[in-house]
């Protein structure tokens, strides 16, 4: 069937299916890794990023980001190329990914290639496809650029770390946050099955650092590290949940990121849930990523962002917000004095700010000012901090007054700033924050 279809289709027409069906898979991650070409090949890695985002050093880039195949012999209920889906196929052939990778970068179009494939045939079928793919890009066409491709759980394990030479980093995807979602909405997959690549790359990546102290040349193992990617709202796990299965993979597997998409109901099927006006739950998106944020850079742990109690986010203030809310007997903290991990917990305030903060105070005594040349974001950390003992304005440290006035963006000024005493009745004043729970 595949070879029928790719006759009939032009190379165009392939992009356009095969890139249009990429766009559900989101761990299209920046790379972290930096590799000069060597003046022998096309291309070179510098820290290349997310499709049309921006990288660490600012720059706005973009990858080739398609599938090899939206032919899949799996039946995933949430998935629009699932195999008992009506939908057109097709398949690009090994050489295909090389021309349009290459054409594409001499055109300066792109920066690198993510490459990601439904299950055509077997998982070993696809994998020697993918694997014969990077291959001929690497060796053939002499392409140095950035490669993100996708390990396919249940190949064999020797094709897997012949890839991921080939590969800067790799990706696979653990699709629901329990086995029990995953059970439920692709029994054909199993949590064992996904598992067993991200611990080989894992495995891999740790003989291969040993490998390059001894032999300065020896070929890097996924040099940029994996990152998974898990969708969200398909199943009723609670956020809580779901940041604590995040946390186990950082912790466990050493990935670099873990991404949260939110479903996308492109099937009808009684087991998938029914959403509200139809709309993907992106809100709640976007509260895991930024508790993801706090996991990662900012030294805070699972179990202090939520709870059973709180299983689920605030959908109307930022997780740190939250978590500086409930522990307001730690604030006001004077800036001239915190540790560099007290800094980071308090709004408003960067890891790089947090940073600038610890240096800048050796020189000298900060004030608010300076703070706000520093990037710190005054309008959140004003009520949590002093500078010389002193608040910005006259506050009063209440979880009630806070939240009133995190949420009024409109006003500038904390109530009181101005000197006023009296303010105006708020349709607030008698709800409690803390026990609202996200989406």
């Amino acid at each position: 069937m595949p070879d029928t279809i790719q006759k009939e289709m032009t190379l165009n027409e392939k992009l356009n299916i095969l890139s249009d069906a990429a766009k559900y898979d989101v761990s299209c991650s920046s790379s972290g890794v930096e590799r000069k070409g060597d003046g022998t090949g096309t291309g070179n890695c510098s820290k290349a990023g997310i499709c049309h985002s921006f990288s660490a050093d600012g720059r706005c880039i973009s990858l080739l980001k398609i599938l090899f195949t939206n032919e899949c012999i799996y039946d995933c209920k949430y998935c629009i190329n699932r195999s008992s889906n009506d939908v057109r196929r097709a398949s690009f052939t090994p050489d295909e990914i090389c021309t349009l990778t290459m054409e594409f970068y001499r055109r300066n179009y792109i920066e690198g290639l993510f490459l990601s494939s439904g299950i055509l045939k077997s998982p070993n079928y696809t994998m020697e496809l993918i694997y014969a793919a990077l291959y001929r890009l690497r060796h053939v066409y002499n392409f140095q650029g950035y490669i993100h491709v996708k390990a396919i759980p249940g190949a064999d394990p020797a094709l897997i770390r012949l890839t991921g030479y080939l590969a800067d980093r790799m990706s696979v995807n653990v699709e629901l946050p329990t086995a029990e979602g995953l059970k439920l909405l692709a029994p054909h997959k199993s949590r064992k099955n996904i598992l067993a690549p991200m611990r080989l790359v894992q495995n891999q990546m740790a003989e291969n650092k040993q490998e390059i102290t001894l032999y300065r040349n020896a070929p890097r193992f996924v040099p940029a590290g994996q990152s998974t990617q898990m969708i969200i709202g398909a199943t009723p796990e609670s956020d809580y949940q779901i940041l604590n299965v995040a946390d186990a993979l950082y912790k466990k597997f050493e990935l670099k990121r873990v991404f949260y998409s939110a479903f996308v109901p492109v099937n009808k099927d009684k087991a998938l849930p029914a959403l509200l006006d139809n709309k993907p739950p992106l809100l709640r998106e976007h509260r895991l990523y930024q508790a993801d944020w706090l996991l990662r850079y900012y030294h805070f742990e699972a179990h202090e962002l939520l709870d059973e109690e709180n299983p689920n986010f605030n959908i109307l203030l930022d997780p740190k917000c939250c978590w500086a809310l409930r522990h307001l007997d730690i604030f006001p903290v004077e800036i001239n004095q915190a540790d560099y991990r007290v800094l980071l917990r308090v709004p408003g305030i960067g890891y790089k700010s947090a940073g600038r903060i610890v240096k800048a105070r050796r020189m000298g005594t900060l004030s608010f000012e300076d703070l706000k040349k520093m990037g710190v974001v005054l309008k959140r950390a004003l009520y949590f901090i002093t500078c010389s003992g002193k608040t910005m304005y006259p506050i009063r440290i209440d979880e009630d007054y806070i939240t009133r006035n995190l949420l009024n963006t409109k006003e500038r000024l904390p109530e009181g700033a101005d000197g006023m005493t009296f303010r105006q009745l708020s349709l607030f004043d008698d709800v409690n924050f803390s026990g609202v729970n996200g989406l």
